[in-house]
């Protein structure tokens, strides 16, 4: 790859390294520069650009991170698509993530140019949680690099072992003259603890604090893991609990944890079922020593002493006052709930007659293939907004899609956004304006613009390209324009809102015209068919 800074009449077909602002043009970095390009630059007076050049043995950036994230996607995890150079993936459900270190850092040290970040090992993790992310940092690298890297990735660097749904039993012991209260309080904080992990709690046994007592309701259990919650902290192996478990014929594995709050916790074992003694800091919501030993039982990881005394490293949970809190990190560790909202309440007035929407391309009506494409995307849902009484309901029923009847068609276009917004789900994070009537949009063009979406990065809306920059649909807002959108009035659009918004603006091609192919004539149509 050759970067650096040449002639502005040179830089044709090249990568722009630095974004430009010079009077009224603006052009982000990463644009592949196109002849008008080219001659905005020079009406604007820039005479030299920085620019990147890819050579034949070079693969560029979003490609080479695709190849490599889509080796080390496993089972529940999702890839998401490229941008800049970047690829994320995402737990597509509850568990436990293990990571290869020895993996990571040998890919990671392949070359500086390819980097992989993950979460630690054994993160617990709910669905839509970023795992990892595979980053390209130079626009492009050399095709012997990439393969180097996929080479590394012959053995998995990361396993997300799900949650498995089971009934847990839980045993609570009392000492004399123990607040009722605080048995209560104990069995809440227990069960919001099984709740999170997918697993039921099942009999409750309420016991005196005493060794025959709890080794008889221990021997009559028949669930494949207990807890014990001891009315009093268990201070040694032959304390009231262990001393139980070894009653009813089993034995301890190990007792405390180098694990702080959490260090008086017991894993023990009667016959083929687990039992944990957890600590007395488990009344409390605040993370401790159990969480990770039940996280690991609920995603059938094993846990044996030997693992236990491993934890030390990492192990100090309570808070440092030195320690600076983190910053609020929720909009980019998670894949972000995006919508599709298609706007086909139109009335096609152009096409004399016929319906743009009807008409077939390779055996199904259009809006059947466009509704079909944003269904196969990564999109969490998508709605179809129709004309009262439309024929073009039975093209698209049982398509997996949420049909929107708009009241007011003859509005225009601002009427369907509206009732589209309002289907809405209320935590969605960004919807997808997309028009009906064009035929070149995929669902890989879709989860592209998905994939730039990144409010921490200020880039709340996302405007598809023709491949030479020209701006087309579909556009993805982010939350943050959801009541501007829903003030919206007449067939405008979000052409205002677009005007106003441009610093939160990104734009991503599409190949070749397929972000301003919209078919609204027989003539359209023909010259389209023909172009095929």
């Amino acid at each position: 790859m050759q970067f650096g800074e040449v002639e502005t009449a040179e830089a044709a077909g090249a990568i722009l390294a630095h974004s430009v602002s010079a009077g009224t043009l603006r052009l982000r970095k990463g644009r592949r520069l196109s002849p008008s390009d080219i001659e905005a630059l020079t009406t604007a007076g820039v005479r030299r650009v920085v620019v990147a050049r890819l050579g034949d043995a070079d693969m560029g950036e979003d490609r080479a991170a695709e190849n490599v994230a889509a080796r080390m996607a496993g089972p529940d995890m999702r890839v998401a698509s490229p941008f800049t150079g970047r690829v994320n993936l995402y737990a597509e459900t509850a568990g436990l993530l293990r990571v290869d270190r020895a993996v990571v850092d040998t890919l990671n040290g392949v070359d500086e140019a390819i980097t992989l970040a993950t979460l630690p090992d054994y993160a617990r993790v709910e669905a839509r949680t970023m795992l990892a992310t595979v980053k390209v940092i130079p626009y492009a690298v050399p095709d012997d690099v990439v393969a180097a890297a996929e080479a590394c990735l012959g053995q998995p660097a990361l396993a997300l072992h799900p949650f498995r749904a089971r009934r847990i039993d839980l045993f609570l012991t009392a000492t004399p003259g123990m607040k009722p209260s605080l048995l209560d309080k104990g069995e809440a904080a227990v069960r919001r603890r099984l709740d999170r992990l997918g697993l039921t709690t099942g009999e409750v046994h309420h016991l005196p604090h005493e060794v025959q007592a709890l080794a008889h309701a221990l021997g009559q259990s028949e669930t494949e893991l207990a807890l014990i919650l001891g009315g009093s902290a268990t201070s040694d192996r032959a304390d009231v609990a262990p001393a139980a478990v070894i009653a009813a014929g089993g034995r301890i594995e190990r007792f405390g944890m180098p694990v702080d709050p959490g260090n008086l916790l017991f894993l023990a074992q009667i016959g083929a079922r687990r039992v944990v003694g957890l600590p007395g800091c488990a009344r409390s919501p605040a993370l401790n020593g159990a969480d990770w030993i039940l996280e690991r039982l609920a995603a059938d990881l094993p846990v044996t002493g030997g693992d236990i005394a491993g934890m030390g490293v990492g192990g100090l949970l309570k808070e440092i006052p030195t320690r600076p809190q983190p910053r609020d990190r929720k909009a980019s560790s998670r894949k972000p709930r995006v919508e599709v909202l298609i706007l086909a309440a139109g009335t096609s007035s152009r096409m004399r007659g016929r319906d743009k929407l009807l008409e077939q391309v390779e055996g199904e009506a259009l809006l059947a293939r466009v509704v079909g494409q944003a269904v196969a995307s990564s999109a969490d849902r998508v709605h179809v907004m129709l004309p009262p009484a439309s024929p073009r309901q039975d093209s698209v029923a049982n398509r997996g899609a949420q049909i929107v009847k708009v009241a007011d068609p003859g509005e225009g276009m601002a009427a369907s956004i509206r009732a589209g917004l309002a289907a809405r789900r209320t935590d969605a994070d960004a919807v997808i304006v997309m028009l009906a009537d064009m035929p070149d949009i995929t669902s890989a063009h879709i989860d592209r613009l998905i994939a730039a979406f990144s409010p921490a990065d200020g880039r709340e809306i996302v405007r598809a390209t023709d491949e030479d920059g020209t701006p087309g649909h579909p556009i993805l807002f982010g939350a943050r324009f959801f009541e501007s959108l829903s003030r919206l009035e007449g067939d405008r659009g979000a052409r205002d809102l677009l005007r106003e918004a441009k610093e939160y603006l990104v734009e991503v091609a599409l190949d070749a015209q397929a972000a301003t192919t919209d078919l609204d004539t027989p003539e359209a149509w023909q010259s389209w068919r023909e172009g095929r």
